[in-house]
């Protein structure tokens, strides 16, 4: 049986705990994986493949103003990637601009949301999010 989960980048240690809380209270029981950065993102995805060798997340939330490697470069990295180009992204940040959207989507984005101001608007982010992106989607290397 394939192993679903969702994988999400974000080095702000509340944003991680809030993220695990909202999609906890919205009764989403797979497997969520965080990473700090956008190089524990590749590292994560190289060492953790399934018995199958091809166990992919169903989605990757990105965050894009990360150390080390930020998102916009993650994106290109992922879009170019043979194996990981078909995982959608869905680029979650605090960076609410029209110019900054258009270049995440011309990159490859699959969406881009800004990061909700309330924990009532990121439970229903998240609720769209799983309706979106977990239910009846599969994703092939």
């Amino acid at each position: 049986m394939e192993e679903v989960f969702i994988l999400i980048a974000e080095d702000d240690a509340d944003d991680r705990f809030l993220l695990q809380t909202a999609f906890e209270e919205n009764g989403f029981k797979d497997k969520l994986c965080f990473v700090e950065n956008g190089i524990e993102l590749f590292d994560y995805l190289a060492e953790n493949k399934g018995p199958t060798g091809n166990t992919l997340p169903r989605f990757i939330m990105l965050d894009l103003n990360m150390p080390k490697k930020d998102g916009r470069e993650v994106l290109t990295e992922l879009k170019q990637h043979n194996t990981y180009k078909n995982i959608p992204v869905v680029v979650f940040s605090t960076t609410h601009n029209e110019q900054e959207m258009r270049r995440c989507y011309e990159l490859g984005a699959n969406s881009y949301i800004t990061k909700p101001n309330s924990f009532e608007s990121l439970l229903k982010t998240v609720a769209t999010l799983r309706s979106l992106w977990m239910e009846g989607h599969t994703i092939s290397a």
